[in-house]
């Protein structure tokens, strides 16, 4: 389960990774030099939050997988001087059993606990960086939808990037089909 949440925890991060380096190029684009100054501080924000919580993410689980080694460390110290101390009765082999079966399971609890803690902690804050993400794109496409010069001026640089798109596409399709002729002749 700690590997898995471990792996979500990876890909929600990477997902955040790439939503930055979406708004990174968005930043590049020319339609978006008349806003580049809010713009460029939004994306530093962003890249520093994503900063803050790779570094905690990373933090945590070193934290906690030295935690681990030291609870499995003591855990077994603990075991070998409960057996010292016991002796050799069958009764009470299965009591220092059943008492060593309990304190694995109160341990695993407690590890799963914090893991689930922490993990829920850090989707409320993807999920608020979500809405934030959400609520800037709601602005560009207002102010878009209110400069009808800017809305035209950026369907005419889709327009051309697909018109260019097309060419290039058909000068390479072109340039492929008479390499092919050339290869097999």
């Amino acid at each position: 389960m700690l590997v898995a949440m471990t792996t979500e925890l990876e890909q929600l991060l990477a997902n955040l990774t790439a939503v930055n380096d979406k708004m990174a190029e968005y930043t590049n684009t020319p339609g978006a030099s008349s806003h580049n100054a809010a713009l460029m501080h939004t994306l530093q924000r962003h890249r520093d939050i994503l900063q803050d919580y790779t570094h905690e993410f990373h933090k945590t689980k070193n934290n906690f997988f030295s935690w681990r080694e030291r609870e499995d460390l003591l855990g077994s110290v603990h075991r070998d001087i409960e057996s010292y101390k016991s002796g050799s009765g069958v009764n009470n082999r299965r009591t220092e059993l059943f008492l060593k079966e309990h304190e694995h399971l109160r341990n695993s609890d407690s590890l799963i606990d914090s893991a689930i803690s922490i993990a829920m902690a850090t989707k409320e804050n993807i999920t608020f960086q979500r809405g934030m993400l959400k609520s800037i794109q709601t602005r560009v496409t207002t102010l878009a939808n209110r400069f009808p010069a800017i809305n035209s001026l950026i369907q005419k640089i889709n327009l051309r990037k697909r018109r260019d798109s097309l060419i290039l596409g058909g000068v390479i399709g072109v340039c492929t089909i008479l390499l092919l002729l050339y290869t097999f002749h």
